[in-house]
C-alpha cells in the first residue's frame, strides 16, 4: 500500500506567523473559493442562483483560499488552461501582500473530470470489483495527472454507504456494506494521496439515507444507525488512509443540517476521531442553511452557524464567509477566534502541499490524460467489476456465432457507459459540439472487434426514456435472423433531470425506464438466445429478467464501467476472460421494498406477520464465473476474548475447467446481543485467482472490533457471547460453517485499537486435486 501523505499536529512556527500578520479580510480570502468559470451550465445544485462575490480581481485583492474546479467547468485545453493557471498562480504570490497561492480543487470521482482525461468505472462497479488494490492503483493515476496540471484537491471519494437505490447518486456510491465502502475508499484514498492531492471525503455524514431516495431529503436515521452503518466509512478512510479532507452532507439528520453540526464535523470528526485536517463545504451548502433549512436568518448568520460547527472553507464561492461574515464579526457577533481556528488548518494544508513554496515557473508544455497505463487499469478495473447474474450456458459464446444482433438504446450510446460525474456527462452534456477527447468505443463496437468473422446486425429498438415503439418490430426481425442477440439496456447518466440516473436524478420506480423491458421481452419472445446486458448507475427490479421461463439466456450487469466497459464487456461475451464481478448492493424485488440493506435484523427481511417480502431478487455478493468454485473446512478459533482477533481458515478449490477468480466472502452472524443485530455481515474478503482444479487455504485474521456495535447509551462495544461464521458464494447460502464464541468482559473499543477495522488475508496455494482438468 502506498503510504499517506503526512499528518500535521500543530500549526508550525511559519503558519503561525502567517495568521499572526493577517488582516480579517486576508483571513476571509484563505476561507472561499472562487468559480472563475462559472456559467449559465447546472453543473451544481442551484448553481445559477448563487452569484460570485464580485469580479475575479477584486476578489482576490487580499489572497484566495481556492480556485473552483479551473478545469472541470468547461471544455479547456489542459495544456493553455495550465499556462493560465501558473499564470494566475504567480499573480497572487506577486501582487498580494502575503503572496499565498490559491489550492485548486477539481472532481475526481471517475478519473479527473476535465476534458480529455480518461474516464474510469464508476464507484459502485469498484464496489462490484471488490479489489481495493486495484482501486489504489487507478486512483494512483488519477493523482498523478491531476498534479501535473496543478490541482492539489480532489472531491473525492463518496463513502456514503447505499440506502435505497431509488437515490439518484447510487451511482457514485460504492456498496451497501460499510466495511467494503470503508476498504475501497480508504484504497482510493492512499492511491491519490500517495500522489501528492489531497483527498476529500463525501459527504459526511447521512446523506444516501434520505427519505424516500430523494436527494437533499431530510434523513431519519437514529443515532446507532449512524453510528454503526454511516460513520464507519469515513473513520477507516481517516485513520487508516490518512485522509486530509472532508466535505459535509447536505443532509439535515433529525432536524439538524449537518452543515450545522458541531456534534458530527467537531464532536465526532475531531474530537472523537483526532481529524486535523480541513473540512470544505459541499457546494452553496453555507448559504442553504439561510435559504433551503431556514436555520439561519441571513448569510451572515449561516456563516457563523457552519464556521462554529466546524466548515473551515465555504465552496465554491465566498457567499456567505465573505462580506456577510465580515460584517458579524465587526459587530461583535462572532468571535474571530473561530476564524483564525479554520485558518491555521487552511494554511496548513497549503504548507502539507508544498504551496507556501512553489514557483510556478514551468507549465507543462504536453500532456497526456489518457495513457496506456490510464487505458490498462480503466480495463482491469471493468473487467472485474462485470456481474454474470444469470446464465443457462449461452455465455460464453465460445465458438463464434456466424451472426450478433446488438440491440437497444445502450449498445451503440458510448456515453452510456459512463457515470454522472464523467466530465462527459457532467459538462459535455452542455457543449455537444465539443468532441470527446478521448477513445471511447461502445458496445456494438467492441462486439463487432471481438467478432469479427460474424455478422453484426445493430437496432436501436427504443429510446432510453419515452415509449417511442417504432423501433421495436425491426429489432425483433434483427433478433429473428440472428444466432445471438445481445440486448443493452438501462441508464443515461445526467443531473437534475437529464437523464435517468445521477444526482438529482431519483426516481419512484425502479423498473427499467421507458419501455426498454418491453424490447426486452419481445425479443426474447423470437426464441434466439439473448444476453441482456444492463449498463446502469443503480440496481433494477428486473425479476422478470432473472427468474421465470420468460427470461432471457444471460443477463450481465455493467455498473457503468468507463471508457474501456465496451471492450471489457465484449471480452465476457466472448469468453476471452471469466466474469468475476459481485453484486455490491442487493437486487431490489421492488420498489416499495425500499430501503432494504442485507445488514437486517429479523424483523427486516421476510416473515409470517406481514404479507409483504422485502427478499432482494439476487442477494449482496452473488456473482456467477465461467467455472465453478468449492468451499469447505471453515475452521476458526473457538474463543477468543473480546477486543482480540480471531482466525478463520477456509479451503477454496476450483472445480470446473478454466481459470476463473473467486470472490471469498467470509460473514458472521451476532447470534444474541444487548440491541438487534444483522442476520449477516461481511467480515471480510479476498480475491483468489485459481487455475482448473487448484486449491487455496484462505486465512483470516479478523478483530473482533469487525463486530463492534453501539449499546444502549451508544457506547461502541465488543460483547461477548456466540457467532456464526460461514463463507459461500453470497450472503445468503452458507457453503460452509464454522463457530466462534467471543468471551470475558465487555470491550469497550478505544482510539487505541479502533484502526483494528481491516481483516488480514493470506492465501496459500496448495496446488491442483485433480490432474485431469483441461
Amino acid at each position: 500500500m502506498t503510504e499517506s501523505l503526512p499528518r500535521s499536529t500543530a500549526p508550525s512556527e511559519r503558519v503561525s506567523a502567517l495568521l499572526a500578520s493577517m488582516t480579517l479580510e486576508e483571513k476571509l480570502a484563505q476561507l472561499v473559493g472562487f468559480w472563475v468559470d462559472k456559467g449559465d451550465e447546472l453543473v451544481a445544485p442551484m448553481a445559477g442562483e448563487m452569484g460570485n462575490p464580485g469580479a475575479y480581481a477584486d476578489a482576490t485583492v487580499h489572497g484566495l483560499g481556492q480556485l473552483t474546479r479551473v478545469y472541470g467547468t468547461r471544455p479547456v485545453d489542459p495544456v493553455e488552461r495550465a499556462a493560465w493557471l501558473w499564470a494566475e498562480q504567480r499573480r497572487l504570490k506577486e501582487e498580494t501582500r502575503l503572496g499565498i497561492p490559491a489550492l485548486v480543487h477539481e472532481e475526481c470521482l471517475t478519473g479527473l473530470a476535465a476534458w480529455k482525461a480518461a474516464t474510469f468505472p464508476t464507484p459502485l462497479a469498484w464496489g462490484a470489483s471488490f479489489d481495493p488494490e486495484l482501486v489504489e492503483e487507478m486512483a494512483g493515476l488519477i493523482g498523478m495527472s491531476m498534479r501535473e496540471l496543478g490541482i492539489h484537491q480532489g472531491l473525492a471519494p463518496v463513502l456514503d454507504v447505499i440506502r435505497d437505490p431509488r437515490w439518484g447518486r447510487v451511482d457514485e456510491c460504492i456498496a451497501e456494506d460499510p466495511y467494503v465502502v470503508g476498504t475501497l475508499g480508504t484504497a482510493y484514498v492512499r492511491g491519490l494521496q500517495g500522489a501528492g492531492v489531497h483527498a476529500t471525503l463525501k459527504h459526511f455524514v447521512g446523506y444516501s439515507a434520505s427519505q424516500a431516495g430523494r436527494n437533499h431529503a431530510p434523513v431519519h436515521a437514529g443515532p446507532r444507525e449512524v453510528r454503526d452503518t454511516l460513520l464507519p466509512p469515513f473513520e477507516m478512510a481517516l485513520r487508516d488512509g490518512g485522509v486530509r479532507s472532508v466535505m459535509n452532507s447536505y443532509a439535515e439528520i433529525d432536524g439538524v443540517p449537518v452543515a450545522a453540526s458541531a456534534e458530527y464535523l467537531t464532536g465526532v470528526l475531531r474530537d472523537e476521531w483526532g481529524f486535523d485536517g480541513t473540512v470544505v463545504s459541499d457546494y452553496f451548502s453555507v448559504a442553504f442553511l439561510h435559504t433551503m433549512h431556514g436555520v439561519a436568518s441571513d448569510l451572515g448568520e449561516a456563516a457563523a452557524i457552519a464556521l462554529a460547527a466546524g466548515i473551515d472553507v465555504e465552496l465554491p464561492t465566498g457567499d456567505a464567509f465573505l462580506e456577510p461574515l465580515v460584517s458579524r464579526i465587526r459587530s461583535g457577533e462572532v468571535d474571530e477566534a473561530l476564524v483564525d481556528r479554520a485558518v491555521l488548518r487552511v494554511l496548513a494544508q497549503k504548507e502539507d502541499l508544498g504551496l507556501l513554496d512553489e514557483a510556478f515557473d514551468a507549465p507543462p508544455a504536453s500532456i497526456d490524460l489518457d495513457t496506456p497505463a490510464h487505458r490498462d487499469v480503466a480495463l482491469r478495473l471493468a473487467e472485474e467489476s462485470l456481474v454474470l447474474l444469470t446464465n443457462d450456458g449461452t455465455l460464453p459464446l465460445a465458438s463464434a456465432p456466424a451472426s450478433i444482433a446488438v440491440l437497444g438504446p445502450n449498445s451503440d450510446a458510448p456515453e452510456a457507459l459512463m457515470g454522472c460525474y464523467s466530465f462527459a456527462n457532467h459538462v459535455l452534456a452542455h457543449h455537444p459540439e465539443v468532441p470527446l477527447g478521448f477513445e471511447l468505443p461502445s458496445v456494438l463496437d467492441a462486439v463487432r472487434a471481438e467478432f469479427p468473422s460474424a455478422s453484426v446486425a445493430y437496432e436501436r429498438g427504443c429510446d432510453v426514456e419515452g415509449d417511442d415503439r417504432s423501433g421495436i418490430p425491426a429489432a425483433v426481425a434483427a433478433a429473428s435472423a440472428a444466432d445471438v442477440a445481445v440486448v443493452v439496456v438501462g441508464d443515461r447518466a445526467g443531473l437534475f433531470g437529464r437523464g435517468t440516473v445521477g444526482e438529482g436524478n431519483d426516481v419512484e420506480s425502479l423498473e427499467l425506464p421507458g419501455i426498454q423491458r418491453e424490447l426486452v421481452e419481445r425479443v426474447v419472445a423470437t426464441g434466439t438466445p439473448v444476453v441482456l446486458v444492463v449498463l446502469s448507475g443503480r440496481p433494477y427490479a428486473i425479476s422478470w429478467a432473472v427468474e421465470g421461463v420468460t427470461a432471457p439466456a444471460a443477463v450481465l450487469q455493467a455498473f457503468f464501467p468507463g471508457e474501456e466497459g465496451g471492450r471489457a464487456l465484449a471480452a465476457v461475451l466472448s469468453g476471452r476472460i471469466s466474469p468475476s464481478g459481485h453484486l455490491p448492493v442487493s437486487l431490489p424485488r421492488s420498489a416499495g421494498a425500499q430501503p432494504y440493506s442485507y445488514l437486517h435484523p429479523v424483523l427486516g427481511g421476510p416473515t409470517e406477520i406481514t404479507s409483504a417480502d422485502s427478499t432482494p431478487v439476487l442477494p449482496f455478493g452473488h456473482g456467477l464465473s465461467y467455472t465453478m468454485f468449492e468451499r469447505s473446512d471453515l475452521v476458526a478459533d473457538g474463543e477468543v476474548a473480546a477486543g482480540g482477533t480471531f482466525t478463520a481458515t477456509v479451503r477454496i478449490r476450483n472445480t470446473g475447467e478454466r481459470a476463473g477468480t473467486d470472490l471469498v466472502q467470509l460473514y458472521a452472524r451476532d447470534v444474541q446481543a444487548s440491541v438487534t443485530r444483522p442476520v449477516a455481515q461481511l467480515l471480510g474478503y479476498r480475491r483468489v485467482e485459481l487455475q482448473p482444479g487448484e486449491e487455496a487455504v484462505v486465512r483470516f485474521a479478523v478483530p473482533t472490533t469487525r463486530l463492534a456495535f453501539s449499546d444502549r447509551s451508544l457506547t461502541r462495544i465488543v460483547e461477548p457471547g456466540a457467532v456464526e461464521l460461514w463463507v459461500g458464494p453470497s450472503c445468503d447460502l452458507r457453503e460452509t460453517t464454522a463457530d466462534v464464541t467471543i468471551i470475558g468482559p465487555v470491550h469497550e473499543v478505544t482510539p487505541a485499537d479502533a484502526r483494528l477495522v481491516t481483516a488480514d488475508v493470506e492465501t496459500a496455494t496448495v496446488g491442483a486435486v485433480f490432474t485431469d482438468a483441461r
